[in-house]
């Protein structure tokens, strides 16, 4: 009966029952390393469709194990399901029956992963979930399903994979510079060690050392995540750059990190403007509305069909409205966004698949982007008199809720600022001018160096708050700290990126004169909505663009200058005269050996953030067999060699006792006197009285962890010493010696 009892316990589990549980855990890994993407896609079918991919491929899989196919072929399985499933959601038209794919196919697709590759270069997180991204991260995630449920369930190596999968999970806050989400980052946690334990659980014959195990687990997994918090908020990430982008294109961050892009030596033209009105404008690309204390986030409004057109802007009666038609040849700006005047109201001559945000009258790409566009744009600017917008109220105003109110969390000096400087005006119109007024004064000063040197180059309300009392500080600081001391004031307002008016070339073209606009001319601004004017631009930063003013509807003559949603004139630069560089004014020359070199040492540091935490497996399993070797008794030094023999993948099952493992190590290259004198050192210590022996074990083990590594191939060694799996996988006790062997029920 004993026999019996033994024999069952000792059985190994079947496929199905061992294998089901740990392709659950590669599951939930595959999902808690694809949530973090939604930092830089924004959440679509793409997130159900990953998950859903995953799900079929371990389904899959898990089928072929049970049926006990070979081994080679579980993992085929899983890719042939992957190529179906993403064959029968993206590329149906080009399959057999809709599922099974043709060379069409694989063109198809390949075509698909160069544009979601263009979209991603281009665009600013959160890109928008278009259809090639779509399938790109859907693909993305069927394929590290196959990945990891190779790496974890075929070959038993779950710290690899728990490797990749951190390593998946921290990636996006890494590109986009933001803090990791709490949320998802415990979800990771949990997931990393379910797979350790769940793999650990599937194995016979561990007994109670279980427990241990799963402590083994968890406190990798936590050391992992600790790294994780530690390494990525300080890494560097560099911003969409003059001559980064395929052929030297630049691109636009929506996000108000444009320091580095200003910072940026050697500007280049990114497009040519000219209108049918006299003067050149500036130039709207992102809208931004939404703000949460650290960060502006872009507008993600409904968008409507480029057909359709812009609705009408119908201001108040006796509003005079000017028509302009502009056209826009792009150059080297590859953005999700067209750079188009204030009001827009029709677009003609683009390519590709692009929509219109009615509520802040931008165009946003779809499926395109803004490399070599040539268009041509109709806009209306209202011009009101000093009278009319004087009348005009912005507090009460029927704007978007999300451009009123500051966080709870805004220094009290921002508010009361605002308070101050606007104390003796009786409009809100007088409020704005006189906020615009202080700004441009002399107490404020412009400086691309001055935030970075203090480390406050952002535009949360800290950086906003420093800001003002330094009183040094780019377009960034004085568009943000416009806006919410013109919202701490109960009035909407919001956050433009765009360009600054262009510098005339000389050129005539259709009796129309020819604007450039350089990488460096990338500014933002602020504006502020009127009832019954709309929304109307206002210029704090000091020195540069040009501010709004409004004449008496009862002056004679000439024409004000307008605000930069409605600017008419450009500034006065005459052709072939060297202009200043308003928005550069204190960068430092920087060459572009040093540009390639502060890349090259970016590169560097992310590389060397990935390789620790890569390396924290090799240094807690170095550090383990120096302890163990410093103890050099009997039972540390077998636990040595044993634990070795895990690493470079040779059994050491609970049934072996010493002499029939040291057989087995002989086998493999392992040092014969050497194995000799240990396996005599462990028999003594387990079964003959008095202190055990310990002189030369140490060394003894050394020299069998030496033979092995000698005779085990490179990937083996590699992976011995990189990925130590013995820091997981306990090995059984050698009879008496160390922790006791597990009982059988």
């Amino acid at each position: 009966m004993r026999g019996r009892i033994v024999a069952r316990t000792d059985r190994r589990p079947s496929p199905a029952a061992a294998r089901l549980p740990s392709a659950g855990a590669v599951w939930l890994a595959v999902a808690a390393a694809v949530l973090p993407l939604a930092a830089v896609v924004a959440p679509g079918p793409w997130l159900p469709g990953s998950l859903t991919v995953a799900a079929l491929v371990l389904v899959g899989t898990a089928a072929a194990r049970a049926l006990r196919c070979p081994a080679l072929l579980a993992p085929l399985v899983g890719v042939v399901v992957w190529a179906f499933a993403l064959t029968a959601v993206f590329l149906r038209g080009s399959a057999v029956l809709g599922i099974v794919p043709t060379p069409a196919t694989v063109r198809a697709a390949a075509s698909l992963v160069v544009q979601a590759t263009e979209e991603l270069a281009a665009g600013v997180a959160p890109v928008a979930p278009t259809a090639p991204v779509s399938f790109l991260f859907v693909a993305a995630a069927g394929a590290l399903a196959v990945v990891l449920d190779h790496v974890v369930i075929a070959t038993r190596l779950p710290l690899l994979g728990s490797v990749a999968v951190v390593a998946v999970g921290v990636a996006p806050a890494v590109a986009v510079a933001t803090p990791l989400h709490p949320g998802r980052t415990v979800l990771l946690a949990v997931a990393v060690v379910l797979l350790l334990w769940t793999d650990e659980r599937s194995r016979p014959g561990r007994g109670r050392r279980g427990a241990g195990q799963a402590a083994g687990a968890i406190a990798i997994a936590a050391a992992a995540m600790v790294a994780a918090f530690a390494i990525t908020p300080v890494l560097p990430v560099p911003a969409p750059v003059a001559g980064t982008g395929p052929g030297g294109s630049v691109g636009i961050d929506a996000s108000l990190r444009l320091g580095e892009d200003l910072r940026r030596p050697d500007p280049v033209e990114v497009l040519t403007i000219r209108s049918s009105t006299s003067g050149a404008q500036y130039l709207r690309a992102a809208t931004l509305s939404g703000f949460d204390g650290q960060r502006w986030r872009p507008d993600s409004t409904a968008v409507t069909p480029i057909d359709d057109g812009f609705e009408p802007l119908r201001p108040a009666e006796g509003i005079e409205l000017v028509t302009t038609t502009s056209r826009i040849e792009v150059s080297r700006l590859r953005a999700e966004y067209l750079p188009v005047p204030y009001a827009a109201l029709s677009l003609t001559g683009v390519e590709g698949v692009w929509g219109l945000q009615q509520l802040n009258r931008t165009v946003v790409a779809l499926e395109a982007n803004s490399a070599g566009q040539a268009y041509t744009i109709e806009s209306v600017q209202p011009k009101p008199t000093l009278e009319q917008i004087r009348a005009a109220t912005a507090r009460d105003a029927e704007a978007p809720s999300r451009t009123f109110g500051v966080p709870e969390d805004t220094p009290a000096l921002i508010t009361a600022l605002a308070r101050e400087i606007t104390a003796g005006a009786d409009t809100d119109y007088d409020a704005a001018a006189a906020l615009q007024r202080w700004f441009r004064s002399s107490e404020f000063s412009y400086s691309l160096t001055a935030p970075v040197a203090d480390d406050f180059d952002g535009a949360g309300v800290e950086a906003v708050a420093r800001f003002l009392e330094v009183k040094e500080g780019y377009c960034i600081h004085y568009a943000s700290a416009f806006t919410l001391m013109v919202r701490a004031l109960g009035m909407p307002a919001r956050i433009v990126v765009g360009y600054l008016p262009g510098i005339a070339t000389g050129e005539v073209v259709d009796g129309e004169s020819v604007y450039a606009v350089s990488s460096d001319m990338l500014h933002a601004w602020p504006e502020i909505y009127f009832e019954g004017i709309g929304w109307v631009g206002f210029e704090p930063t000091n020195s540069l663009g040009s501010p709004p003013s409004f004449v008496s509807g009862g002056s004679s003559g000439g024409t004000a200058s307008s605000a930069p949603g409605q600017q008419t004139t450009a500034p006065d630069v005459e052709a072939g005269q060297e202009r200043d560089r308003a928005d550069v004014p204190d960068a430092v020359p920087v060459s572009p050996a040093d540009a390639t070199g502060r890349g090259l040492r970016i590169t560097g540091v992310v590389a060397l953030a990935a390789v620790l935490v890569l390396l924290v497996p090799a240094t807690l399993g170095a550090l383990r067999r120096r302890r163990r070797l410093r103890i050099g008794d009997a039972a540390a030094s077998w636990l040595f060699v044993q634990e070795t023999a895990i690493d470079l993948g040779i059994p050491v099952p609970a049934s072996d006792s010493p002499r029939r493992l040291a057989r087995r190590l002989r086998l493999v290259g392992a040092d014969e006197h050497a194995l000799g004198l240990l396996v005599a050192a462990v028999e003594q210590a387990a079964y003959a009285p008095g202190p055990a022996p310990g002189e030369g074990l140490a060394e003894a083990a050394r020299r069998v962890r030496a033979g092995l590594l000698a005779a085990a191939g490179t990937s083996r060694r590699v992976r011995a010493v990189v990925f130590p799996v013995s820091l997981v996988l306990r090995p059984p006790a050698a009879g008496g010696v160390g922790a006791p062997a597990p009982q059988r029920r």
